[in-house]
């Protein structure tokens, strides 16, 4: 990294330095050096690896913590994060009960999960080639037995060969954690739009709700590292007992 350090010294206005340290760092993470839940090196370490200063790689680590791609543990270093951690497990699910500030006990009930064409709007939002292949699931969860979300998901099918609905079915973990360990793909970022929605027929069914009952519509796409697109999601939520909460600022 003798390059980076001359550019430490010469102050290169194209790039700060430490975000050309963490660009090396997310393509390490990227690449898979080191796993979800890993510990990375330390700052120390990582400083002599490239010729900077601690400084940089601290400056850079901390706008990866920012990004939830590692997590700073007091005393113990600094981990690749993972859709494991009891912390993610809503990072991605903004619903919260209307008393208390997590969700009660959810149960995953997949109702469909299969390999097919990709339909235009789902080739557009994932970036595809029109009749590329992709994997549609979709799922029931439920809070304290209600029926309360049903999501319609769409994935690129290149990335998840041989995701079954059976392979679903079985995992016990978060639908993130299942794709972030057997099929290497992590869920870095979203972006969502929410909008009110009258249920229909088919929806009204599955979410046991009268037909035009008010619903919540969030619709994400949610993208990997270099801002790939590999999930288009549709979820509509029931806010009888339930409000979508976000965090501003």
């Amino acid at each position: 990294m003798k390059a980076a350090a001359r550019g430490e010294r010469d102050a290169p206005t194209f790039s700060p330095l430490y975000r050309q340290i963490k660009g090396l760092l997310t393509r390490s993470l990227q690449s898979g050096e080191w796993k979800p839940g890993e510990l990375i090196p330390s700052e120390t370490e990582l400083a002599t690896r490239f010729g900077v200063s601690q400084g940089t790689v601290r400056k850079a680590i901390d706008e990866l913590a920012a990004e939830n791609l590692v997590v700073r543990r007091q005393g113990r270093g600094t981990y690749v994060a993972t859709h494991h951690e009891a912390r993610a497990q809503f990072r991605f699910l903004r619903l919260r009960p209307d008393q208390g500030s997590v969700p009660g006990p959810m149960d995953s009930r997949i109702l469909e999960c299969r390999r097919l064409r990709a339909p235009v709007e789902a080739a557009r939002a994932l970036q595809l080639r029109a009749g590329e292949a992709v994997v549609l699931i979709r799922r029931l969860l439920c809070f304290e037995g209600q029926p309360t979300v049903l999501d319609e998901i769409w994935l690129p099918g290149a990335q998840f060969r041989g995701l079954t609905g059976e392979r679903v079915a079985a995992y016990t973990g978060p639908l993130y954690g299942l794709f972030e360990s057997e099929f290497g793909v992590r869920m870095i970022r979203a972006t969502e739009r929410v909008k009110a929605v009258a249920a229909d027929a088919a929806t009204a069914e599955a979410l046991a709700v009268p037909v035009g009952e008010p619903l919540l519509l969030v619709e994400r796409i949610t993208f990997t590292y270099e801002d790939r697109p590999v999930e288009m999601r549709r979820g509509f939520y029931v806010t009888r007992g339930h409000h979508y909460r976000n965090e501003l600022g």
